[in-house]
């Protein structure tokens, strides 16, 4: 039980990381490439279950703090083409990781 709770808690981390990075060079073509790349590498390379949702929870995360508006008024995902795509990619993962949770059969 504990390894299975370390490793969504590294996978929260990883999740986190992986889409700040993907905020960081989302506003190119070949970053949001390699956005959609890693974003749907990380869902398809983890078994479905605990550690897939907290990948996912870790990205969410960070893209939903990076939506936010910050102090000066303006945004870290720009309501443009690219930054739409990366918020449909985040939704995406969500149905994803959701829809592919085991069901635990009724008695």
């Amino acid at each position: 039980m504990v390894g299975r709770t370390a490793a969504a808690l590294g996978l929260l981390v990883v999740g986190f990381v992986v889409a700040v990075a993907a905020v960081a060079v989302h506003v190119r073509w070949w970053g949001l490439l390699l956005a959609v790349v890693a974003g749907v590498a990380g869902i398809l390379a983890l078994p479905p279950g605990l550690r897939r949702v907290a990948y996912v929870a870790g990205w969410l995360v960070a893209v939903g703090l990076a939506a936010v508006p910050r102090g000066e008024g303006d945004y870290a995902i720009a309501g443009d083409l690219p930054g739409y795509l990366l918020l449909g990619l985040s939704v995406v993962m969500v149905i994803l990781a959701l829809a592919t949770l085991p069901v635990k059969p009724r008695r």
